[in-house]
């Protein structure tokens, strides 16, 4: 837990990050925003514990729920 990840302007932030063997397929961590009820927070664990980023594809409904964290907006913005 941390009282902040620089996107204060989302709320209920998680950040998944990949484990070993994700982080080596290529994978990044996901970051979420609004997981707010029982459901997203039951799909997010039942992605985790499948695998997470690299090993296991995240359920659509979490689609609705990722976005680019604030460090990786301003890289693309530079370009």
């Amino acid at each position: 837990m941390a009282d902040c990840l620089n996107a204060c302007e989302h709320s209920n932030v998680l950040v998944v990050a990949p484990s070993r063997d994700g982080h080596h397929a290529g994978a990044r961590p996901i970051w979420l925003e609004y997981v707010l009820d029982d459901e997203a927070i039951s799909d997010v664990l039942a992605w985790v514990n499948a695998g997470g980023p690299g090993i296991a594809d995240p359920p659509a409904t979490l689609e609705l729920y990722t976005f680019t964290p604030p460090r990786q907006r301003r890289a693309v913005d530079r370009r």
